[in-house]
């Protein structure tokens, strides 16, 4: 007989009172009133507990919220078994799953997770979302209070009132719990395979792991590749795995360029790909420069999407592919970066600006182009200009940042691209001249 590793007693107590929120009383309370959990012990009379008994808890605490005595939560399971069901295998509506609380208490709970993370104090942090788990479901915890906490910062960051090390320390905080509710969740019941990955160079990684735990708490199957997916295993991952449908997130404009050479080729090998994240909630027009289907503009709806696209008919909208030009000056560019990006670096060495961000906001912004090329429209690129303007981060924040890089690609340009360059090159010299006409950059 096959072994049931759902059922291998493999935790201790203190495992199930971190993965619950519920103390350690409170279990054996309930284990000798009715019988649930089910612990087994050690030799040395220890409990041990296996990852039913952590869902079988979670499953409980979830029906107290709902206003049940502990007592009717287990006379419900009890009857829910009797009826030949398994209460853990049921599969929510996502609608349900997501409709969120309102509250003070919830506010509060994200704000002491917030500041407990500006101020590096994990045990505060991690003691904050702990109790968060217990009074909410995980769906809620990760929408309302790490999701939106870890936009939070980076809003402040972008102010400037934050620093770079406090945005990773909480994106780490933040990924080690939604790593252990993966872990947790009880297997799929539904047959559809997801796989979810972020393109080459994405590294924001957060919303695409928080919708592939939303999925897989869902029922679905999922399979979770990460951030930075290499484009070049990308193919044979999914001919391995099969997935039913590949979903791919992108934040900034230079990994939406990455997103679409990946999603162009699982196009190819005839899986359907579904794509969102935040650079297509800035730049709509996206939407349609991308093969396969656009999931929606929040997790939400991205959730409630995802059914749809697997049982019903093909929606994917007509895609508008980059001119035979663009795609000249995409490839020419490509072929030149690196020494575009070298010569570039002489220029901007001499502005007296902070060598280490301007050479990493060159690097990004030479990025930004090739992937507005690629996608067809270099006016893309105009949001993140602004964006790099309107920086305020204490080592970014200069108001000659923008007029140099322009300056430096410009010149880069015109000095290493051939005719097939001259797309770029009047791009460039079309925003410096508007610059000069507002009286940004003197002429």
């Amino acid at each position: 007989m096959a072994r049931d590793i759902y059922r291998d007693p493999i935790f201790n107590l203190k495992a199930v009172v971190e993965a619950t929120g519920v103390t350690d009383d409170a279990l054996r309370a309930w284990e000798r009133r009715y019988g649930l959990p089910e612990p087994e012990r050690t030799q040395a009379g220890h409990r041990v507990y296996s990852q039913w008994d952590i869902d079988v808890v979670r499953w409980l605490v979830g029906r107290q919220e709902e206003g049940l005595r502990i007592g009717r939560a287990v006379e419900l399971y009890r009857t829910l078994e009797e009826r030949g069901q398994d209460p853990l295998r049921a599969v929510p509506s996502p609608a349900d799953a997501l409709r969120s609380p309102t509250g003070d208490q919830l506010s509060d709970l994200r704000m002491e997770w917030l500041s407990a993370c500006l101020a590096f104090d994990e045990q505060r942090a991690e003691g904050a979302l702990t109790h968060a788990f217990a009074l909410y479901p995980p769906e809620v915890v990760c929408l309302q209070i790490i999701r939106e906490a870890i936009a939070e910062v980076g809003r402040r960051w972008y102010r400037g009132e934050a620093t770079v090390h406090q945005e990773h320390f909480a994106s780490q905080l933040a990924m080690r719990r939604i790593r252990t509710l993966m872990s947790s969740t009880p297997p799929p019941s539904r047959r559809d395979r997801i796989l979810v990955a972020c393109p080459p160079n994405e590294e924001h990684a957060i919303g695409p792991f928080i919708l592939a735990l939303l999925l897989r708490r869902a029922g679905w199957d999922v399979i979770h590749l990460g951030a930075n997916a290499p484009v070049r295993h990308m193919e044979r991952t999914v001919d391995e795995t099969a997935p039913d449908i590949v979903i791919l997130g992108a934040q900034q404009l230079h990994t939406a360029g990455s997103l679409l050479e990946v999603a162009q080729r699982i196009d190819r090998m005839g899986v359907p790909v579904a794509f969102g994240g935040g650079v297509f909630n800035r730049l709509p027009q996206l939407r349609q420069r991308v093969v396969g289907q656009f999931l929606g503009a929040t997790l939400e709806e991205s959730v409630e999407a995802v059914g749809p696209m697997l049982v019903g008919p093909d929606q994917r909208p007509r895609v508008e592919a980059a001119s035979e030009v663009y795609q000249a000056a995409a490839s020419h560019y490509r072929d030149n970066q690196l020494a575009l990006q070298a010569r570039a670096w002489e220029y901007l060495r001499d502005t007296g600006l902070a060598p280490e961000p301007l050479r990493e906001m060159s690097r990004s912004f030479s990025d930004a182009l090739l992937a507005a090329l690629r996608l067809g429209e270099l006016d893309l690129l105009t949001e993140y200009v602004e964006w790099l303007g309107d920086l305020r981060s204490e080592a970014y924040g200069s108001a000659q940042i923008v007029p140099a890089l322009l300056f430096a690609y410009r010149d880069a340009t015109k000095a290493h691209l051939n005719e097939k360059g001259q797309p770029i090159v009047h791009w460039l010299e079309g925003q410096l001249a508007q610059r000069v006409q507002g009286g940004a950059v003197s002429g």
